[in-house]
């Protein structure tokens, strides 16, 4: 597990969220622990590295 920390699309407050270095690949939905709106968390990893990150709003 990694802690990593970003801007809430939202709200533009730093969070943090634990990831699963384990997987090679993590998508899902999780909300921000500041204002509760859904972010969409997507990254890539390699050997429990960051390979990419991005965290987008779910409203359009």
């Amino acid at each position: 597990m990694l802690e990593y920390f970003f801007q809430c699309p939202h709200c533009w407050e730093e969070i943090s969220f634990l990831l699963d270095t384990s997987e090679n690949h993590l998508n899902y939905i999780e909300d921000c622990e500041v204002c509760c709106n859904p972010i969409e968390v997507s990254a890539h990893f390699n050997d429990g590295l960051i390979l990419s990150f991005q965290a987008k709003s779910l409203e359009q």
